[in-house]
């Protein structure tokens, strides 16, 4: 039930279930939230009203984010012998879709030993069979009183997963309760599922459109919505506090910019996809409104691509360039470029035009340099700016 449940209504189901779960509610994908103690028990309406005050609007930070509830379901507890994991989600390791499936859950699944965990990928043609399910478990030595009822009801998950745009969905756990009859029957208690937005199957379940909105900064809204099936526009705040903004073509050179720059980084971003002149010129005016004023460096990095006409992307990065510094004036800034591909040649002859006009250093580096070296560069870039650098180059622009 959720916080309009009356307080009989919340009574009677303490009556039959014996005991009630008090949980935020929050807007996108909030974890960890057990161990932050936000997860309230109670077995008499009193203690059950007092956990819904203390947790109706609590905040929950995770994975940099904070998050506020914004109300409390009540659900009742659910007795059991066993509690499953069970997910499914797109596999890099096995270029299929997989299962991965235990009968220990109702933990972090990281927490486990290899040997209880069975990860089975299966024909995205053919779909999720009993069979598969029932050799995984067979396989971890399950009770054969599991495997029957979970053979029967697991598959259908297919189905979920298949025809509405998802790309992970995970039960932690599937508490295995036993009816009347004592036959286990499998209560999903604890649902977590992620989509593709560019999928548009997703629409197909109705979700509000700002349901995972609610913890995106300002500047990820504003970049997110320019994604487009040409082009991506991906973009996660790091740090609000950082000196280095990447901007990143590829999933790879994201990955290991992301990673080597740490906290120094503004935005985690991956702007591949060849994109269009109009929209890779939109995605930059919002970078630099955001973060050229707070940057030292202005790192613009991408592997060798294959179909993004670098000229085209270059050529859209330096006209944006050109207006932020005509709108708002000139800052002080150190570019660093790394790219391979068509056109690189050009697009760093106009890149450097640009740059030259407007008095800004800058250091560019070909297809043929090793990206973890041009990534030590930007960062020894900016600790010259920190010592002192950024003064020398604000004195060259005129800045007082």
């Amino acid at each position: 039930m959720g916080p309009e449940a009356s307080d009989q209504e919340i009574k009677d189901l303490i009556d039959r279930c014996g005991e009630v779960f008090v949980k935020p509610i929050f807007k996108g994908g909030v974890g960890k939230k057990g161990k932050a103690g936000l997860l309230g028990r109670a077995k008499d309406l009193s203690h059950a009203m007092q956990e819904k005050a203390r947790l109706y609007f609590a905040e929950h930070f995770h994975n940099n984010t904070l998050s506020k509830a914004e109300g409390v379901t009540f659900e009742g507890a659910v007795p059991a012998k066993y509690e499953i994991y069970f997910s499914i989600t797109d596999s890099t390791e096995f270029r299929a879709p997989t299962i991965t499936i235990t009968h220990h859950g109702g933990m972090d699944i990281e927490e486990l030993p290899p040997e209880k965990i069975a990860s089975i990928p299966f024909d995205p043609l053919t779909g999720l069979k009993g069979f598969v399910v029932s050799n995984a478990l067979k396989r971890l030595g399950a009770p054969s009183e599991l495997i029957s009822p979970l053979v029967q009801n697991l598959p259908k998950l297919w189905d979920l997963y298949h025809n509405y745009g998802m790309t992970t969905l995970e039960l932690n756990p599937i508490r295995m309760m036993p009816n009347g009859k004592g036959r286990l029957v499998p209560v999903a208690c604890d649902f977590k599922g992620s989509f593709d937005d560019d999928d548009p199957n997703v629409d197909r379940l109705g979700l509000p459109d700002d349901l995972d909105t609610s913890s995106y900064s300002s500047f990820e809204q504003e970049v997110n919505s320019l994604r487009t099936y040409q082009g991506q526009s991906d973009v996660f705040v790091v740090n609000e506090a950082g000196s280095i903004t990447a901007m990143t073509f590829g999933g790879g050179a994201n990955a290991l910019v992301t990673e080597l720059l740490g906290d120094a980084a503004t935005i985690s971003s991956d702007f591949g996809g060849n994109p269009p002149y109009a929209k890779m010129h939109d995605i930059s005016r919002i970078v630099y409104k955001y973060w050229l004023k707070q940057s030292n460096v202005l790192f613009i990095i991408g592997g060798k691509a294959n179909n993004t006409d670098i000229y085209e992307t270059f050529r859209a990065m330096a006209d944006a360039l050109r207006d932020h510094f005509n709108a708002h004036g000139p800052t002080p800034l150190y570019v660093v470029v790394g790219r391979g591909g068509p056109n690189v040649i050009r697009g760093m002859g106009y890149m450097q035009d640009t740059l030259d006009a407007l008095g800004i250093p800058y250091q560019m580096f070909g297809f043929d340099s090793a990206m973890s070296e041009v990534v030590n560069f930007a960062q020894a870039a900016n600790d010259w700016m920190t010592q002192g650098g950024r003064d020398t180059i604000a004195k060259k622009l005129g800045i007082s």
